[in-house]
């Protein structure tokens, strides 16, 4: 029975580097020393609010220091990390804690009235990270060392929406996300130990909390944290720290070279990483132009840990395409109109990227069935569809099932419907993703009105603001008096996509 905790990778460097700058964020300087003792003290006032291991504790904060504290003050305690999304409302964020069974939620104060409502309405304590927190975690007696965990045992649940609307929890073992910052660091990315790293993407997600916190320092690079992404921001703090690693997705990139030429000074980029959605080749030159630097663009899924390929030194780097494999996972294309097997494909053939190794998930957190139809033959099935050429280089073409990625975001066409649906003057609502210059793609809602109604698209707009996570709601409404409909009765979205897309 090996035993294993995401939370060595924080306190080997309190063995290994303890003086060592890990933790940057505004004028706070933390050593990797400082952030362990200050994680177990927290995780002793974690144990004293009754977190026993294997508990879910949910999180819920930008990325301020008080994030990687408390990620790793609940893995030191044994918990399980249920990172909560900062975009979405209160009755998104109580499905999360209903359906996860946290029995706790940390939440930042600048996030405290959407979590404190939504622990309310699903009875979950609630503490608040900072000063309450704080004072617990000092009264506390702090933990000696992390608790033990085995290898297998569940460490991150990552609430992804899949096809089905309804949010599910991905869970992720301590070997996945262990092995998935390794080989990130030490295998896919040339990255030194005094590297320094800017944690702009988003902790809560899979990307920035594997190769932008976990990675990193394990690696034993510093981190410095921008709460709010802002490119000119970026480019100031990127240079007042010394930063050389950056980490984003394409709206990030897009931004950032725009930026750039008003910047009086640009930083000394050595390694950039671009994930979340698919990067444009235009976007990819001209930032690459701007900063002389190459990007790295990879590929993964929550479900995967989430990185699974990535543009590698080892194997040169060709742009369009998400690169090979990282070290010890499989990646291939597959049938994909097979449900029930699977049957690769010869390079150059398109199908469904499939992928196994040691950063598949374990499953669906209470949805067995949904798990059997993701992971069939031991092969995960991502519902993107690709191509392999004959030097292994893959490249995703198409989603299979219609997501819309805003900004590195997943958006759900049939979760923003449903919501749609609920107004009195909808009667029919088609949600695709039209191509967006900045975001990537944006949401747009197709409206068939209800009979004796005339339904303003601004007001749409507005109302399903108060419904829906900030990245959802629908930016472009297109009013329309009937939806193209196939054999089997169901909207052509290929048709509609085609139809506003050179409005």
């Amino acid at each position: 029975m090996a035993t294993l905790s995401v939370a060595a990778i924080l306190a080997e460097n309190a063995r290994r580097r303890p003086g060592k700058t890990a933790l940057v964020e505004g004028d706070l300087r933390l050593t990797f020393a400082e952030v362990w003792q200050r994680a177990l003290a927290q995780a002793g006032a974690l144990t004293g609010l009754g977190v026993r291991p294997g508990d879910r504790v949910a999180l819920m904060a930008p990325n301020t220091a008080e994030f990687p504290q408390a990620y790793y003050a609940i893995a030191a305690a044994g918990g399980v990390i249920v990172p909560v999304h900062l975009l979405l409302s209160a009755g998104e964020v109580e499905h999360v804690l209903r359906d996860s069974g946290a029995t706790l939620l940390l939440v930042h104060p600048a996030q405290a009235e959407t979590g404190t409502a939504a622990a309310r309405a699903t009875g979950v304590r609630v503490v608040t990270l900072g000063g309450e927190f704080e004072k617990l975690a000092a009264d506390a007696e702090p933990l000696g060392s992390y608790v033990t965990r085995v290898a297998d045992d569940p460490a991150v649940v990552f609430y992804t929406s899949g096809t089905t609307g309804v949010p599910k929890g991905a869970v992720l073992s301590h070997f996945n996300l262990v092995m998935n910052a390794t080989v990130n660091a030490f295998d896919a990315n040339d990255i030194r130990a005094d590297d320094i790293a800017l944690g702009a993407l988003p902790l809560f997600h899979a990307f920035g909390q594997t190769v932008s916190l976990n990675s990193t320092w394990r690696a034993g690079c510093t981190l410095v944290l921008l709460p709010r992404f802002d490119a000119a921001r970026a480019i100031e703090l990127m240079v007042r720290e010394g930063v050389n690693t950056f980490h984003g997705v394409p709206t990030m990139f897009v931004a950032l070279a725009a930026a750039a030429a008003n910047a009086d000074r640009l930083p000394a980029l050595r390694v950039c990483i671009s994930g979340g959605a698919s990067l444009p080749v235009a976007v990819l030159e001209r930032f690459e132009a701007a900063f002389a630097t190459e990007i790295y663009e990879g590929y993964g899924l929550s479900e995967t840990s989430p990185t699974a390929t990535v543009n590698q030194p080892v194997f040169g780097t060709k742009p369009g395409t998400i690169g090979h494999p990282l070290w010890g996972v499989d990646v291939e294309i597959a049938r994909a109109e097979l449900e029930d097997r699977i049957e690769l494909l010869p390079p150059g053939e398109l199908g469904e990227v499939v992928i196994r190794g040691h950063n598949v998930f374990s499953g669906y957190l209470g949805r067995p069935e949904a798990t059997a139809e993701a992971v069939v033959d031991g092969w995960f099935r991502t519902g993107d569809l690709g191509t392999k050429d004959d030097e292994g280089f893959l490249r995703i073409v198409d989603r299979k099932k219609d997501v819309i990625i805003r900004g590195g975001y997943n958006v759900y066409p049939r979760e923003v419907e449903e919501v749609l649906m609920r107004h009195p003057e909808v009667a029919q609502v088609a949600v695709i993703g039209l191509p967006d210059d900045l975001h990537g793609e944006e949401v747009c809602a197709v409206v068939v009105p209800a009979p004796g109604s005339a339904p303003d698209a601004a007001a749409l707009t507005e109302w399903s603001k108060e419904h829906l996570g900030r990245h959802k709601y629908p930016r472009r409404v297109e009013v329309t008096d009937g939806l193209p409909l196939g054999p089997s009765m169901k909207v052509l979205k290929r048709e509609l996509r085609t139809r506003y897309a050179s409005r």
